[in-house]
């Protein structure tokens, strides 16, 4: 695998991968807020009409995950070598508790895309649900059904919530970091990107829970 061999050029490719996956967690809540227009089916068809694209955005996000995760592994080893043996005791002062757990938020948000793809893209996870065996009136897959009975069911829709929780926290250090790489960290700037990093996630966050949440307590059928 081709990489950087710095640190610095490892960050810099981490905050690339980062921000590319970030700007796809954006457009990817824009198209599934379609299921509260009834629009969901729609959506979901008009990707299966441009298998090209779909497959390279597939490919390219496959990549940046697997890279963002491999360099995520090797800057926290990399951290810790570095930190072992020089302080006699750890200050956790200047860090957060989102910033000192980046490793394992990342691997709860693997674990995640692992069960989300089974579950609404290969649909091996209730597969009495899935949209590829229940057309709707067009006869287009049924993905809204799919998706409302799935939340439907309060054990998984918590779980969504709780990776979503997960992501927040992510995120809100993520964002940070990965605008930090770029040299945005001085006194004037430091405070805004921490406030806006912090703000998209909420954001994030609360677009993506909304919906397993809307659909549990009955408001979304």
């Amino acid at each position: 695998m081709l990489l950087p061999q710095s640190t610095v050029g490892r960050k810099i490719l981490m905050a690339i991968t980062g921000q590319l996956m970030l700007l796809y967690v954006i457009i990817h809540l824009l198209g599934n807020t379609t299921v509260y227009f009834n629009n969901l089916n729609a959506y979901a068809a008009a990707l299966r009409a441009m298998p090209l694209l779909l497959w390279l955005v597939r490919l390219v996000m496959s990549a940046a995950l697997v890279i963002h995760l491999y360099l995520g592994i090797v800057l926290t080893l990399e951290n810790r070598k570095a930190k072992s043996g020089s302080y006699a005791v750890t200050s956790h002062i200047s860090t957060t508790f989102a910033g000192r757990n980046m490793i394992w938020t990342g691997a709860l948000i693997v674990a995640f895309l692992i069960y989300h793809l089974l579950h609404f893209t290969i649909q091996i996870v209730a597969p009495e649900f899935a949209a590829i065996r229940h057309p709707d009136a067009l006869g287009r897959p049924d993905v809204f059904t799919m998706v409302v009975r799935g939340f439907q069911q309060s054990g998984t829709a918590l779980l969504y919530v709780f990776f979503m929780a997960t992501l927040l926290l992510h995120l809100t250090h993520g964002i940070q970091s990965s605008f930090q790489t770029w040299g945005l960290n001085n006194e004037k700037s430091l405070p805004i990107i921490t406030r806006g990093g912090q703000i998209a996630a909420t954001i994030l966050f609360l677009g993506y829970a909304s919906i397993p949440l809307v659909i549990v307590i009955g408001l979304l059928k």
